[in-house]
């Protein structure tokens, strides 16, 4: 629901740290979870990495919202559903978490949540789609082969939002646990070289030989246009996040 929008905001920032910024790697400054890139794509490019640490709290809630929360019509979602939705598009981009829905509810996972998505969604109990779309994110990062080094986080950052979810569904209102700190990561874009390279290459399925040339760009550019993050060529907290490099 709408009304739910601020609280799930809450619970979703708690794992996004504050300001970070690597001075060898350009666009790489964040603070809250938005890259300086996102927060002039929404406010102008003229906006520095002063007024991106300075960012208020009316400009956080204006990109969480555009950019996760409504892309995934989570204001048009029942209680508990909708943070379960919304988190797990933060974590892992609003494409995937959508189809983790339509795959709850039966509907065809395309990635975009609309009146056929929406209408299915009534024949369910809303803890059973929580319950569901948990299941099935736990089970896409069990699948990833970083598992053995960032599984622990992540399954502590699942279990959270599915607790939480369901208390926000109606079930028992025991306190959740709060998700694990954010991991650190090394932005990558063209002209990047090292392990993170190599570790984004891997998870893209392409040749691995940790220099971020035009073939990495653009295979980048490929799978963040199809999982519904802003294909900028950039690999930054979102796309990592959404190839599960990160929790």
């Amino acid at each position: 629901m709408q009304a739910n929008f601020k609280a799930a905001l809450e619970h979703v920032r708690i794992s996004e740290g504050g300001w970070t910024d690597n001075p060898k790697d350009p666009g790489g400054a964040t603070m809250k979870g938005v890259t300086l890139n996102t927060f002039r794509r929404h406010f102008g490019q003229d906006k520095t990495k002063d007024d991106l640490s300075n960012i208020t709290n009316a400009q956080l809630e204006q990109i969480y919202r555009t950019g996760y929360w409504d892309k995934c019509h989570c204001g048009e979602l029942p209680d508990g559903l909708d943070y379960a939705v919304f988190d797990a598009a933060v974590n892992s981009g609003p494409g995937r978490s959508a189809k983790w829905l339509q795959a709850a509810v039966g509907a065809k996972q395309d990635g975009g949540i609309g009146p056929k998505t929406l209408a299915k969604l009534k024949k369910y109990k809303p803890m059973d789609v929580i319950n569901k779309i948990c299941d099935l994110r736990l089970a896409f990062l069990q699948s990833l082969s970083t598992w053995s080094t960032f599984g622990k986080g992540w399954g502590r950052r699942v279990k959270s939002v599915r607790k939480t979810a369901l208390v926000m569904a109606g079930g028992n209102p025991s306190n959740p646990s709060k998700p694990a700190p954010p991991a650190s990561f090394k932005t990558l874009k063209k002209g990047s070289k090292g392990p993170w390279v190599r570790k984004l290459q891997a998870a893209l399925g392409i040749h691995v030989d940790g220099k971020f040339g035009p073939d990495t760009k653009a295979a980048l550019i490929a799978w963040q246009q199809d999982n519904g993050l802003e294909p900028d060529g950039i690999a930054g907290r979102n796309t990592y996040r959404a190839l599960g490099l990160i929790a």
